[in-house]
């Protein structure tokens, strides 16, 4: 039913009696005032302001019927003064929130739609199309941008009533063949009645005054025929118990023409120029309701339409009878249910009205595909009206705007906009990098398919996912169909240039440091930064991970680096080389002077004989009191301390045999040792509280336990770091923790 709206019918427009017509809260009509202000600032003259102001609050009207929210009211005057180039969005995102700029840019957007209008000769652009295609993503984002689109229609048809013919025709062309079938797809009743009966009346208006004179010829008789016949039907449901409301309604002009032209009937042979209309709370009220209908009225039953049990392509639902009321006039009677009505009135706008409410259910992503499958109808529509019949362009404007393109939906109802023939894991890339590296398998409207499925336009895409990313080498493998976009591939192939990376630092910094070791460049920390600095200088690098990266990757030589650096450190490795020189005089002197007999020292180590050297322990294999152990003369660090068994000792003693002095363990030495103690045994609840309570009772303390379970195997590994001040304490805890129920194994690392 089309709404009344004052402002077109006023001669003079005023905005301060116009603002009172309107029923919105006080908040919400100052900030509509607040817009108009804003606005008018920016006309040059007071003739333009006036006529953008009538356009501006004629949509308004028109969506307060639909009962859009404010941020589209602002929208529609914002749009019609962006129209007139008197502000630009830059302007609007500047000075309002970012969902009126977002609105305005669909809005914006919507003009791609005059491209299908003139694709009846020339050659489609590749801007044309990916305007085409922007609209079409806008059109399914925001439904406040294409209903701000109609209105401005409906309000340029009232605008140009008194223009000339030819620029009325031209309106009326583009409403009938564009925005007509739109509003229809999307089951907006309320603009579209308006939509077509206005196109309608410029288009022929000769048979349009006819049939409004034949309306206006029989509307008293007719209005007090269905008076009488509501009055009866409403009493018939009551003593039925049947609550509904019942009430007649206007026939619109363009509907009535239609129906003639398709039936070739009469006016007067018409079944629906009188209609009423029941709407029910529940559905099964409406089944009831018809029961009564039938009952109490002959009906005509080549005219019964169940649009219930099959909705129409746009969602309407509805039943239509038609029956024989007094004098055997026929009257169409549709039943519905509120809801039904107002998707009737209000179409994908009754859904998506207030996107942004995520416990509207209505806005589920069930409604969105049957929004995007609407949208590519009405392209069809106009295919058939032959509105774009005239050119080769329908199969370019399909193939390139619909067919090379895939519009699917998430769970959550967001559309992806992907090339034809993509995957679900080009979907997982397209939404974030990390989702498609974390991608283990896809569920196409929900069920499970391969990563190969090609997806079609409309589905709904879930992507499966776990918790740790390991992408496959396999989907750069273009004949394996894992991947159709080159940048989903360029992600997986960033993601193993990252792993690579990774793996040549380590392999890197192993290199750099058994070369050094080799080398006897046993320098302090802070002087290795430097010289690997200045290294990376000579070498154009950044930063000294991509120096021992490149020395992983086999890029640079490492013996190249050591000998630059060996340069760079010429002064700290003869500073390094007297300290050396200062221990083994001393060593020499104290030696000589009190034989080969080991005594006390004040220290932990006597250096075959000769305490208080500047030692330490070595870090791969941690000695402890009562360890046979061993030194080495370092470059600058002292003697370091080992095991002799130590792995990285007997390197040592293979290049500088003239560096490895005899030590032992001092007798008064009371410091405790740090070792690691690895432990591995059946995985079991309890395990590591066994553990630890052997531990405690040893009275070792416990400085560090790391723990890592291997459900393949169903074992744990437990490193356990342990202060101890002698090696007979290590091995009594080694053998009691080996008595351990499930303990497999206990060493010392």
């Amino acid at each position: 039913m089309v709404a009344i709206r004052e402002t077109h019918d006023k001669v003079k427009y005023s905005l301060s009696e116009w603002k009172k017509s309107f029923n919105v809260n006080e908040e919400d009509r100052q900030v509509i005032l607040d817009t108009f202000g804003y606005c008018s600032a920016l006309c040059p003259d007071k003739k333009l302001e006036e006529r953008l102001q009538k356009r501006s609050a004629e949509m308004i009207g028109i969506l307060l019927t639909i009962h859009m929210d404010i941020a589209t009211l602002q929208v529609a005057i914002l749009y019609t003064h962006y129209t007139e180039k008197l502000l630009t969005v830059a302007q609007v995102e500047r000075d309002f929130p970012p969902l009126v700029s977002s609105i305005l840019k669909g809005a914006i957007d919507m003009e791609a739609i005059r491209f299908l209008q003139n694709m009846g000769g020339g050659q489609a652009t590749e801007a044309q199309i990916d305007n085409v295609r922007r609209m079409l993503i806008a059109m399914v984002e925001d439904i406040r941008s294409v209903v701000i689109k109609l209105s401005e229609r409906i309000a340029y048809l009232r605008e140009v009533k008194n223009a000339d013919e030819e620029t009325r025709v031209l309106a009326a062309k583009e409403i009938s063949s564009i925005y007509a079938p739109l509003a229809n797809r999307l089951g907006i009743g309320q603009l579209k009645w308006e939509l077509e009966d206005l196109a309608f009346r410029y288009l022929h208006p000769d048979t349009y005054r006819q049939i409004a004179e034949l309306l206006d010829e029989k509307r008293i008789d007719r209005e007090n025929y269905i008076k009488e016949f509501t009055a009866e039907l409403k009493q018939a449901l009551d003593d039925a118990g049947i609550e509904a409301e019942v009430y007649g309604r206007p026939k619109h002009i363009y509907s009535i023409w239609r129906k003639m032209q398709k039936k070739h009937l009469d006016f007067h042979e018409l079944y629906d120029v009188r209609a009423v209309r029941i709407i029910t709370k529940e559905l099964s009220n409406c089944y009831a309701a018809l029961g009564v209908v039938h009952t109490h009225w002959h009906h005509i039953p080549k005219e019964f339409d169940d649009y219930v049990a099959n909705p129409k392509p746009n969602g309407y639902q509805s039943i239509h009878t038609v029956v024989l009321g007094r004098g055997g006039k026929a009257v169409e009677i549709q039943i519905r249910t509120e809801k039904m009505h107002k998707e009737a009135e209000l179409g994908v706008a009754a859904h998506w009205k207030y996107k942004e409410n995520k416990n509207n259910t209505d806005s589920s992503y069930e409604a969105r595909i049957a929004w995007l499958r609407n949208i590519l109808s009405w392209q069809e529509d106009m295919v058939e009206s032959g509105h774009m019949a005239e050119s080769g362009l329908v199969e370019e404007f399909k193939t390139q705007v619909f067919e090379d393109r895939v519009y699917v939906f998430t769970p959550k109802g967001d559309v992806v906009d992907l090339p034809s023939g993509a995957t679900p894991l080009d979907m997982a890339y397209q939404i974030h990098s990390m989702i498609g590296h974390r991608c283990i398998g896809a569920k196409v409207n929900g069920k499970i398919v391969p990563f190969t499925y090609q997806l079609q336009t409309g589905e709904q895409v879930e992507i499966l996912t776990q918790k740790e990313p390991n992408p496959s080498r396999d989907w750069l493998n273009p004949n394996n169909g894992f991947l159709k976009t080159s940048k989903a591939r360029s992600k997986v192939s960033a993601w193993f240039k990252r792993l690579d990376r990774e793996k040549n630092l380590e392999a890197g910094r192993e290199i750099l440091e058994k070369e050094l070791e080799r080398n006897g460049l046993d320098i302090e920390k802070h002087a290795l930064q430097d010289a690997l600095l200045k290294a990376c200088d000579h070498y154009n690098l950044t930063n000294t991970e991509d120096l021992i990266v490149n020395v992983g990757a086999g890029i640079i030589k490492i013996n190249q680096l050591i000998n630059y650096m060996e340069l760079g450190l010429k002064d700290r490795i003869t500073i390094a080389a007297e300290n050396d020189q200062e221990i083994l005089d001393r060593y020499d002197t104290e030696k000589t002077a009190r034989g080969t007999k080991s005594e006390k020292g004040s220290g932990n180590i006597v250096i075959n004989g000769v305490g208080n050297l500047l030692s330490h322990m070595c870090r791969h294999c941690r000695p402890v009191p009562g360890d046979d152990i061993v030194g080495f003369i370092t470059h600058g660090r002292g003697i370091t301390i080992h095991r002799v068994d130590c792995v990285k000792f007997a390197d040592q003693n293979k290049l500088y045999p003239e560096r490895v002095v005899e030590a032992n363990w001092a007798v008064n030495y009371s410091q405790g040792y740090a070792i690691t103690l690895r432990i591995i045994a059946g995985d079991r609840p309890g395990l590591l509280r066994d553990i630890t309570t052997v531990i405690a009772n040893e009275r070792v303390n416990v400085m560090g336990v790391r723990s890592k379970s291997n459900v393949n195997t169903q074992t744990a590994d437990i490193d356990v770091d342990l202060e101890v001040y002698n090696v007979s304490d290590l091995s009594k805890i080694i053998s009691k923790i080996n008595q351990i129920d499930d303990v497999i194994s206990a060493k010392r690392l």
